[in-house]
């Protein structure tokens, strides 16, 4: 028996590989292997320790221990967490765990992995950035590549306009099923600069959504904020991702300002048929983003003709965008407040984030919903925004 049940089809909209330190070099060109640094779980719940037995025993999880997360059955979800989880880094043994989570299509982010190339410095030069971008790529069109139920999520950094094309060519022919792009401006532009025309307009012409993640734009609010002369605060598991009080008060309002900053430049308007999602990043925000921006659009755009748009800012976004509450949000407030059509679930398996049992925390947030409204949920607001991943009845 599957944790999902049979007569409930769910489609989730996020899932992670736990990388092993060898996750970008193993498949870089040989030409910057050795500039491309390992994964570093330095801030996380997983322990050195636990990497190098994993390591030490070829990659892979020892027979007893994989024995045991089979064993879990329909219960897999509740104690298989992290870097032990059955599938964490197996492509194989992850078919094994999609055949206990019961999920019809699931999406499949890196975890770690992103650090590098998402996030510029001056020590990260950028033709090594979008290098270990080419690694990530070719690894997870790999992890995914033996079981269709794996919708592999390739990343592209915006950083330089005349490597992103080339990049999204890549994903595209990789058989990757959507992009994550960091929510962040790309340096000195607007993610809605013209340069960037052709990008979102491929994506769109091709049916591949783009992305927004945690992990997309660094967790941590300035560190200023933190500093009251009081002992630092951790996060809600004592590690994890690392989001802490006051970065989980503000972490929508990075992807909140990106997402405006694409409709306010014309992106969804120009491309009608582009789709997207917010990944992880909560649902809250969602309602009163799109009464703000309707008013913004219809009161500057007296003046502004750049935001008069026939079809009103959330309009634009409910046929566009799709969005995942935390497991710990109230899915048929938002419906009140919004609408049915924006909210995907999602369970975030292996992180131990996305709680021991996701479907039962938002059976209980959607009660006295109608069934439509509870299919749209699970199911047709993903196949909404991506309409070939359908499995028949």
């Amino acid at each position: 028996m599957a944790y999902a049940p049979d007569n409930l089809p769910i489609y989730d909209a996020d899932s992670h590989i736990m990388e092993l330190p060898d996750f970008l070099k193993a498949y870089a060109d040989p030409s910057v292997r050795d500039d491309i640094p390992e994964v570093s779980y330095s801030a996380s719940l997983v322990t050195d320790e636990e990497v190098e037995v994993i390591v030490s025993q070829g990659n892979r999880h020892s027979d007893e221990h994989r024995a045991s997360m089979i064993a879990l059955g329909d219960k897999l979800i509740e104690s298989s967490k992290e870097i032990q989880a059955l599938g964490a880094f197996n492509k194989a043994d992850r078919s094994v765990a999609m055949d206990l989570l019961g999920f019809r299509k699931q999406l499949v982010f890196a975890t770690h992995s992103v650090a590098f190339p998402f996030h510029p410095s001056s020590k990260k030069p950028m033709d090594l950035r979008y290098a270990a971008t080419r690694a990530h790529n070719r690894h997870m069109a790999d992890f995914c590549s033996d079981d269709d139920r794996l919708l592999g999520v390739g990343i592209i950094p915006l950083d330089d306009s005349s490597r992103v094309m080339e990049e999204l060519e890549f994903v595209l022919e990789s058989n990757l099923k959507a992009v994550w792009v960091p929510h962040r401006a790309p340096f000195d532009k607007s993610p809605g600069h013209v340069d960037f025309d052709p990008f979102w307009r491929l994506l769109a012409e091709s049916g591949t959504p783009f992305l927004l993640h945690v992990g997309g734009s660094p967790l941590q609010a300035l560190k200023v904020w933190s500093n009251n002369g009081r002992g630092a605060v951790k996060d809600w598991m004592g590690g994890g991702e690392n989001v802490r009080t006051k970065d989980a008060a503000l972490m929508h309002q990075p992807p909140e300002t990106f997402i405006s900053m694409l409709l306010l430049d014309g992106v969804f308007d120009r491309n009608p048929r582009l789709r997207g999602a917010a990944v992880e990043l909560g649902a809250g925000w969602v309602p009163e983003m799109l009464r703000r921006l309707d008013w913004v659009s219809k009161i500057y755009g007296r003046v502004d003709k750049s935001v008069r748009f026939e079809r009103p800012p959330s309009v634009q976004l409910t046929e566009q965008m799709g969005f995942t509450p935390f497991p710990h949000e109230d899915v048929g407030n938002l419906i009140e407040q919004s609408n049915e059509h924006l909210y995907l679930f999602s369970s975030d398996y292996p992180h131990v984030e996305g709680g021991r049992n996701p479907i039962a925390k938002f059976e209980k947030s959607l009660e006295g919903q109608a069934e439509g409204t509870k299919t749209r949920f699970y199911s047709e607001n993903f196949l909404r925004l991506w309409p070939g991943a359908r499995v028949a009845a």
